[in-house]
Parts: C-alpha cells; structure tokens; sequence
C-alpha cells in the first residue's frame, strides 16, 4: 500500500500553517512536505514535528521571489550566487528538520536567455548542488513542470529532466516525479514510471484536471496506485492537490482508492 505524505502548503489550509502538524497527525499520516520551510523557525519546526510523530520527506530550496512569480532560478544567469548560497541555507534547514530530499525546481526561462544557455547554467548550479548536498548526506530532486500552469517553466517533461540529470553527472540526482504535471505534458504514466523507477527519487499526486483530489478526474488511481507498488516504489507519494472543500471530509480516497 503507497505511503502517503501530507503536503501542508495545500492541505489544511483553513488553519494557519504551525497547526497543521497536528492537522495532519490527527488526519492519520506519518509524514509531511511543503514548499519552504525558511519563513519559519527551524526549531519550531521541528518542535512541531517531533510533537506530532512525523517525518518531514521534503521541501524545496529557496526559489526566488515566490510572491512575486518567480518559480526558481536554478537556470537564471544572473543568480547564480544567489542559488548558491541559498543550498547552503537548505541544507542547514534540512539537516535541522531530518529532511532526507530536497527538490530543485529550476524556474522560468528568463528573457533574452536561449534555452541552451539555461540548460548550461542549470547543470552547473545542479553539479554544485547536488556535491553539497551529498556531503550532508541530502538527496537532490528535479521536477518537471507543466506549462499550463506555469506558463514559461523551463524544466516540463520527464525525458528532458533524464537528459539534464545525465549531463550532470552526479549519482545524488534524481527525479522528482508529479502524476498530475506528467498527465498534463505527456501522459504514458505507469509506461514512465515503470521505466524510470530506478531513478525516480520521490512521487507527488493530485487528479486532472484542477490539481483536484485523487478520484475526482481522469486519472484511474485505483490502478495506478496498484501499478506503482508493483514497479517497486517503497518511497511516500506527497499529496499535493486542492481539496474540494474541508481538508479532513477530503480524504476518504486513501482508503476508496487503495483497496
């Protein structure tokens, strides 16, 4: 049977972010992500994780100005300092939080920059990353992204991040692997998960179309999910979908859905 991580930067929502450790705990699950720890104390953190039984499997790197668009800038030339010293400031809340993962995602393509020149810049930044955070002992993940949502992402599918890891080098990258971004781009889900397992680092969820909650779109999860324990994913499947209403009434799909 999957397990499943509550992804608290979506769920919960209708509390303010702290309480939903409890939220999630009392929820039944055993591990949590979301997208940036650094607006909060790494001690009430992890205070707050080791009070309600939970691993913490992943969070993101600093990836820009967030409110105000950007998405990343693992591929913008003129940050590359900026980048750098933000996997620093992962690192130091990963390693605070037991956090085992980090993803990357590599932002939009800049303006004026070729698509060439972002890839280079891009690979040089995930080489850096990827040797710092295997010194700590810290998985790196990259994430394709679709472009429906995030109009200009540079990273979209999953032959293009394979391409990217190649050209890296590094043994501590992986792909990070969204079921709801691949059906957006490319579909052909269990056919790319059963040929990537080995390099798949991490899986995320939600249903097409809206980001919805498992079992309210297109997606057959009764058999994907079936699918992913049999190519041997043992690693959690973050639940980063919009609930329809309540978080809590929401999920009785874990259990519909994984019989």
């Amino acid at each position: 049977m999957p397990r499943f991580a509550a992804n608290l930067t979506m769920l919960f929502t209708e509390l303010p972010f702290m309480q939903r450790f409890e939220a999630a705990a009392k929820a039944g699950f055993k591990a949590v992500e979301y997208l940036f720890p650094y607006p909060f104390d790494k001690k009430e953190l992890t205070s707050a994780l080791r009070a309600n039984g939970l691993q913490q499997v992943l969070h993101n790197l600093p990836a820009g100005n967030w409110e105000g668009g950007e998405r990343g800038i693992a591929c913008h030339p003129d940050r590359v300092g900026e980048f750098r010293e933000g996997v620093g400031m992962a690192i130091d809340y990963a390693t605070a939080l037991g956090c085992p993962k980090l993803n990357c995602l590599l932002g939009k393509l800049p303006a004026g920059v070729s698509a060439e020149a972002a890839r280079q810049v891009a690979v040089d930044n995930l080489r850096f990353a990827a040797r710092e955070l295997q010194s700590a002992g810290i998985m790196l993940l990259i994430e394709p992204v679709n472009h429906f949502d995030i109009p200009g992402f540079f990273l979209t599918r999953t032959d293009q991040a394979l391409s990217i890891i190649d050209e890296v080098g590094s043994g501590n990258l992986l792909l990070q692997y969204d079921i709801y971004h691949a059906q957006r781009m490319e579909g052909e889900l269990a056919a790319t998960i059963t040929k990537n397992m080995a390099r798949i680092g991490h899986i995320q969820l939600a249903d097409n179309p809206g980001r919805g909650e498992p079992g309210t779109g297109e997606i057959n999860y009764p058999w994907l999910f079936r699918h992913i324990d049999g190519a041997g994913y043992t690693g959690w499947i973050g639940c980063e979908y919009k609930p329809k209403s309540d978080t809590f009434d929401g999920l009785g799909w874990r259990t519909a859905l994984t019989q």
